[in-house]
């Protein structure tokens, strides 16, 4: 009995051996297979991670209007979310008539403008969405984006004009391509009296770049009113390298600035009704911290015991609706050694006969300039004041150009426009009545070697630089 046991004890062994190898075998090939279809048939990402959407950009700029509090029309700068900006005729606005995202928008009025006082970097292309509609229940209204990459030197417009026909909030889209650093303005470009409301500005990287380059030297791209509108006579650039002829945008008028003669060469600007308030002079001439830090800077004080006058060409008087207007017009970027009896009598009488134009329900479009070497002040004949600093011109001159207030103005520019061209000696000597040296544009550009109105179509400046006004 007992070796039977032994034997059914080896021959269950063996079975189990064989059972456990049987088994290891079958999970072997097993396996085989299954890791043979699954590197043939790798699994399927999860749908979840194949649609999942990358993080947005970070913009550039984002400005909502919601920090900061302007309630008045006031020019004045205030400090947003985004940085600095300079408000003119502009407000935060938080009523229920303003059409906004959150609780405030922008609300501009006029001809009024929200500009950055700060540059953000740009690399190449950037775009710029805003929305936009009308405020309250008003009218329908024009308005524009302005870019500089110069520090705010020059602007150019970008894209087209935008119209605004209601009160939802529409938004539209700019692209713009920069180089280095850009900023931006908005401005209400239409003469209606209706307000606009803004928001929610963004700049980011990237973008289609559409046609919105600034416009070739000479060919201005501004809507109405533009100082510049009429044409840039001397092809002035913001390049430094453009020395003798560098173009300086100060909002209330724009100069070719003549860096070796410290005076500009000429100066443009637009006067109508809003141009005209009861702001009293600010008499605060000072440098203009704008010109290249290695140029020379004429100071309040350059023109001390020269026996001339430190003489407007934009004058105090066609800027009175704001504080920040009629100061811009002192700074002495604006300014040239004038014959103290010419500016006190003949140049004011002009100038006042100019704004009388305007209350008769006209606006009107100024150049002014000055050429030459040697004016005669009130201690003599000079040539350069200011330890030989500053050029004396022996002429000034001015044309305006005289439309009945309106819109499209350089359509209605016709060949039957009133022109007024002067061009004056610099004397204390001189007439005291505009009237003696009226001249034709074509005149002024013979010895200026300028083209003025460059502008307007050619046929019809053809016709309107031949014209000699008939006086008052």
């Amino acid at each position: 009995m007992p070796n039977k046991k032994k034997n059914n004890s080896q021959s269950n062994s063996f079975a189990i051996i064989v059972i456990l190898i049987i088994a290891a075998f079958i999970v072997t090939t097993c396996s085989r297979k299954i890791a043979g279809v699954k590197e043939k048939h790798p699994a399927k990402k999860s749908s979840h991670r194949k649609n999942r959407k990358l993080p947005a950009a970070i913009p550039l700029l984002q400005e909502d209007f919601e920090s900061g509090s302007k309630t008045n029309y006031n020019s004045d700068d205030i400090t947003l979310s985004s940085g600095s900006w300079e408000f003119k005729d502009a407000v935060t606005g938080a009523l229920e008539e303003d059409h906004k995202v959150g609780t405030q928008a922008l609300r501009i009025r006029n001809n009024g403008i929200a500009s950055m006082n700060f540059d953000i970097p740009a690399k190449s292309t950037v775009t710029v969405t805003l929305k936009y509609a009308l405020y309250g229940d008003d009218d329908k209204g024009d308005w524009e984006l302005w870019a500089s990459v110069n520090r705010g030197q020059s602007y150019f417009r970008v894209g087209n004009a935008v119209s605004v026909t209601d009160t939802g909030l529409h938004s539209a889209a700019f692209t713009v391509n920069a180089t280095g650093s850009i900023r931006f303005d908005i401005r209400k470009t239409d003469k209606t009296k209706s307000r606009l409301n803004f928001d929610a500005l963004r700049v980011t990287a990237g973008g289609k770049l559409v046609s919105t380059a600034p416009a070739p030297a000479g060919k201005s791209v501004g809507g109405d009113d533009d100082n510049l509108l009429l044409g840039n006579p001397s092809n002035a650039t913001a390049s430094l390298v453009m020395v003798n002829n560098y173009l300086m945008d100060k909002g209330y008028y724009k100069l070719s600035y003549n860096r070796d003669k410290c005076t500009p060469n000429w100066v443009c600007w637009h006067v109508c009704a809003r141009d005209l308030g009861n702001m009293s002079r600010a008499n605060d001439f000072r440098p203009d911290a704008d010109l290249p830090e290695s140029w020379y800077q004429v100071t309040q004080s350059s023109y001390i015991g020269s026996g001339f006058d430190r003489g407007h060409n934009c004058p105090s008087g066609d800027r009175t609706a704001t504080r920040d207007a009629n100061e811009a017009t002192f700074l002495m970027t604006n300014m040239i050694p004038q014959a103290p009896y010419h500016n006190q009598h003949l140049w004011k009488n002009l100038e006042d006969y100019t704004r009388e134009l305007v209350r008769d329900g006209n606006e009107v479009y100024v150049i002014m300039g000055s050429y030459g070497s040697g004016g005669v002040g009130r201690n003599g004949l000079a040539k350069k004041i200011d330890d030989d600093n500053i050029n004396v011109p022996d002429h000034i001159w001015k044309v305006l150009v005289i439309l009945p207030d309106g819109n499209n103005d350089l359509q209605r520019i016709s060949k039957n426009t009133r022109i007024i061209a002067v061009n004056t000696p610099n004397k204390n000597d001189v007439n005291t009545h505009w009237t003696a040296y009226l001249t034709s544009i074509e005149e002024i550009e013979k010895v200026t070697k300028y083209k003025l109105l460059n502008n307007v179509p050619e046929a019809v400046r053809q016709e309107l630089v031949k014209k000699v006004d008939a006086g008052e």
